[in-house]
């Protein structure tokens, strides 16, 4: 049987994870079992530099192994009937993880960071080479940090074996049992299609949906809808903006794959988001007789898919849903991990839930009719993504800065499809924010205070959240989290994505009012997400008030 699968299933098994998570030894013994051949990229990459990985790191640079590391995945990903263990960092690299679902079945070998460091350990006592991005005075804290930098990319295979309990024979057990059930399904063409391409796929407790972003994918919608397997009638949800633009793209989209649509269009801006405004939808989805099997589609930006999201959470007890995204905000962030919610006059989205999406259709071709100003907006949630989880996203904007800007496409979908996967991976871990979900509110306390000041009316969300995160910033300062220098390397990449830092004529009492009624306080104490250092989050809620005053006068004048 095993003979028969492997001369018809995907051609090779690429092995992914972390280091120390067994996979030269469980690839090994996989290919031995399949009558495959084996390659271990490592092994290859030293072969071709002539010399061992810390040296390539010590003479040549990380970036030299990088390359190296690519032209090897190239030459091994184009054999067939191989089982091959990748780099724990190759899935870095957007170009390998593009390279091995094309290759074959892609298998990630997970395990705690404690598991890797206890095996890290004991390669130590046997005279093991160390990996050079290991090598460190605090070995557990940077297998943290470095695993949870990656665990997106890691998140993306087809198939997770968890190895930390399991013997090595177990593990081959579980690998071989995955790579049977993925072939099974290509091979009686049951394939999952309405995921290949994502940019990532959100895996929760409750759902598991892909996040598709690219150029032109509104006019795929409908297709895509279908290979999710929705039904025949699809109600659009846009404010007028949105939809004089693109919503005849849309319906076009959706008829030509057989659905019925109708479309609820709203007035534009965070004014729109309230419960009176969905009670209007909800009359008007009982005039059509709407059933729990039709679909809705929230067709525009944050403020529609919050509010077309509610919507779908609350009527008949949830209807599916679909988040098009077309601002850069949602795209990146909002669209992504279910949170709904309208407005309260007393505080944002005091009122809401967590629903998660069946599909996420993000066409970046779609922001070329932003006004600057929105565009720059969204860049806040990006720059917080690089800034919370990813140093380097944060070198990428830095590099890419103008290009970003100027909406170069390749850039911009690049940077769109990292942000994206990062929410993806903090969603996964924490869908209901109880915990490590917690570290996407950087820059929203404040922001959220901001925001309740002015009655929603002056600040874009990007905007009050680039003058929050300053804030967060000089807050860890105060109590001693990071020095200055990160401070302005954080201002100096906010004002080049042309987001302000400071503002004026805004109530100070009032932001600290409104701070008080935020979804993030707890028993009457803020709780505020700081930084220790680009991609180190932490949660606080022993800031002294006098410190917050002292922030609050340094922003608003």
């Amino acid at each position: 049987m095993i003979e028969e699968m492997a001369k018809e299933a995907p051609r090779n098994i690429i092995i992914t994870g972390f280091s120390f998570t067994g996979k030269s030894r469980i690839g090994q013994e996989v290919a031995r079992r399949l009558g495959w051949g084996f390659v271990d990229s490592d092994h290859q990459i030293v072969a071709l530099a002539g010399k061992g990985i810390p040296e390539i790191f010590a003479q040549d640079g990380e970036q030299r192994f990088r390359e190296l590391e690519r032209q090897v995945l190239e030459e091994v990903c184009a054999r067939e009937s191989f089982v091959i263990a990748a780099g724990g960092g190759a899935v870095v690299d957007p170009r390998n993880r593009e390279l091995f679902p094309k290759s074959g079945v892609v298998i990630c070998l997970e395990a705690k960071p404690q598991t890797i460091h206890r095996r890290l350990l004991r390669a130590q006592k046997g005279n093991s080479v160390v990996r050079p991005l290991l090598a460190a005075g605090d070995p557990l804290k940077r297998i943290e940090e470095l695993k949870m930098s990656r665990q997106h990319y890691y998140a993306l295979a087809d198939w997770t074996v968890h190895t930390d309990s399991l013997t090595l024979d177990e593990v081959c057990d579980e690998v071989m049992h995955g790579w049977k059930r993925l072939s099974e399904r290509r091979i009686k063409g049951r394939q999952i299609t309405h995921w290949e391409g994502a940019a990532c796929v959100v895996t929760t407790a409750t759902a598991s949906y892909p996040v598709f972003v690219g150029r032109g994918l509104l006019d795929e919608l409908g297709k895509r809808m279908r290979q999710a397997g929705l039904g025949d009638f699809v109600y659009i949800i846009s404010d007028e903006d949105v939809y004089l633009h693109y919503g005849g793209r849309a319906i076009k989209s959706l008829e030509e794959a057989g659905f019925t649509t109708e479309f609820f269009l709203v007035i534009p801006g965070e004014g729109t988001k309230t419960i009176d405004t969905a009670k209007e939808i909800y009359d008007w989805l009982v005039e059509r007789r709407a059933e729990r099997g039709h679909a809705i589609v929230a067709l525009g930006g944050g403020v529609v898919g919050d509010l077309a999201g509610f919507v779908a959470a609350t009527f008949l007890r949830g209807l599916p849903l679909v988040q098009v995204p077309t601002t850069l905000v949602a795209m990146a962030d909002s669209a992504i991990g279910g949170k709904v919610a309208v407005n309260h006059p007393q505080g944002k989205n005091l009122i809401g839930a967590f629903y998660q999406p069946r599909l996420v259709v993000a066409d970046v071709s779609t922001l070329s009719t932003l006004p600057q100003r929105e565009l720059a907006s969204g860049w806040a949630e990006v720059i917080k993504h690089a800034l919370i989880l990813d140093p380097e996203l944060l070198e990428f904007l830095e590099v890419n800065a103008e290009r970003l800007v100027n909406l170069e496409m390749e850039a911009t979908t690049e940077a769109v499809k990292r942000s994206a996967a990062l929410k993806a991976g903090v969603v996964r871990e924490d869908e209901k924010e109880r915990g490590r979900r917690m570290i996407l509110n950087y820059g929203h306390t404040i922001a959220h205070g901001l925001e309740a000041a002015t009655g929603y009316e002056r600040f874009l969300h990007g905007e009050a959240v680039a003058i929050g995160m300053m804030g967060a910033a000089m807050l860890s300062e105060k109590l001693g989290l990071f020095p200055r220098d990160i401070v302005k390397r954080q201002e100096e990449i906010i004002q080049r994505f042309g987001l302000p830092t400071t503002c004026s004529e805004v109530d100070r009492a009032e932001v600290l009012r409104a701070m008080e009624l935020d979804k993030k306080v707890r028993e009457g104490t803020v709780r505020w997400v700081l930084l220790a250092g680009v991609g180190k989050p932490v949660l606080r809620d022993d800031v002294p008030v006098k410190h917050v005053v002292s922030v609050l006068e340094e922003l608003i004048s």
